[in-house]
């Protein structure tokens, strides 16, 4: 009897620590050639999102990391459109008429091609509204082959887009 009241207790704290962990969403990421080289999972807050990126085989350097305004990663992933900017602001953090709310920071990948990183969205959400990435299209991550210079409208220089992963839920 102890043992079931103790498990009972424990599926319901998980249960409740589920609800307030907030909803989620997952990005796939993939090269041009298809091949997955990485996965997102972004976790809705009071605050915005959160994204956990595992990057698997992305080519080393300095590279633009966004998301994009469409759910579409059709390769060369111009088919994510532009960055997510339901506040039509101008592009980068060093523009005084900036930034996007999908601009985010360079990532640094060594050699090896794995990178594990987090990054805080706070002008974004999972939840509907203006800023929703699950608006009419979706959204999608996009890394670009070159650095973000953080002021360039409307993408600031980042060069090709290399990896695509549209945003889902779960």
């Amino acid at each position: 009897m102890r043992l079931m009241l103790c498990g009972a207790l424990l599926a319901m704290a998980v249960a409740v620590s589920a609800q307030s962990a907030g909803e989620r969403a997952k990005a796939t990421l993939k090269d041009a050639a298809g091949q997955t080289v990485g996965e997102a999972t972004l976790t809705d807050t009071p605050h915005g999102v959160l994204l956990h990126v595992e990057l698997t085989k992305a080519a080393p350097g300095i590279h633009a990391f966004h998301i994009h305004q469409t759910g579409k990663c059709e390769a060369p992933f111009t088919s994510a459109g532009g960055h997510f900017n339901p506040a039509s602001k101008q592009h980068g953090v060093e523009n005084a008429m900036g930034m996007h709310a999908g601009d985010m920071p360079n990532i640094d990948v060594p050699a090896s091609g794995a990178l594990t990183f987090d990054v805080f969205d706070h002008d974004v959400t999972l939840k509907a509204g203006a800023n929703s990435l699950f608006d009419a299209d979706g959204s999608a991550i996009v890394i670009h082959a070159g650095a973000d210079d953080y002021k360039s409208d409307p993408a600031g220089n980042a060069g090709a887009r290399t990896i695509c992963g549209v945003v889902t839920k779960g």
